[in-house]
């Protein structure tokens, strides 16, 4: 009793590993909807640059785990990030402590994105927008994602086109109609090892 089983730990790690590899691997060839989201945590992501088409942005609430969070909702109807990174920081896990899981494509275009949406509440860099409506009524924001809306009455803003550079944005969660990666790498690491 309390004695851990090793082997059956190793077994159920390497389980884990083969299923989170074989879903990036379809999600890098453009073959799954994604969605992204740690139960109780946030993750960070950052990029050289961000360029986007059909922009939009809003007040919201991410209600994932049972906690609410007060969030910027950011709508993509494309997307394209250089030297991407996205890095999820675990503390205190039993037996290894603290993890921290890092995905990175580090090519230009290393990661693209159709229909994106991240729910954030950190975001810097510099930001350059095409065209932009600011202070549009959240309901009635067009340029993004299909059926993206806020809620009536609430600030809103949207664009033709956005590109951020010097990316480092801090978000409970991402969707996505088709999410791509190019010369990706998964690595899951002892310590605190984050993207910034």
């Amino acid at each position: 009793m309390g004695r851990t089983r090793w082997a059956r730990f190793v077994g159920v790690l390497g389980i884990g590993a083969v299923g989170a590899g074989a879903l990036l691997f379809g999600m890098s060839q453009g073959a799954l909807a994604a969605s992204f989201a740690v139960s109780g945590t946030n993750f960070k992501v950052s990029a050289d640059n961000l360029t986007g088409q059909g922009f939009v942005q809003f007040g919201g609430v991410d209600a994932g785990a049972g906690k609410v969070h007060v969030v910027a909702v950011s709508g993509f109807k494309t997307a394209r990030l250089d030297k991407f990174c996205q890095s999820v920081f675990v503390p205190g896990m039993p037996i290894v402590g603290d993890v921290t899981m890092r995905i990175t494509a580090d090519s230009v275009g290393g990661m693209s994105a159709d229909n994106l949406v991240v729910n954030l509440t950190d975001l810097n860099g510099d930001l350059v927008l095409g065209n932009p409506e600011i202070g549009i009524d959240a309901n009635k924001v067009t340029k993004g994602p299909d059926g993206l809306r806020g809620l009536p009455g609430s600030f809103g803003l949207q664009a033709d086109s956005a590109n951020i550079t010097s990316l480092q944005q801090t978000a409970w969660a991402t969707t996505a109609q088709t999410i791509r990666f190019k010369g990706m790498n998964l690595t899951i690491r002892q310590g605190k090892q984050e993207c910034f």
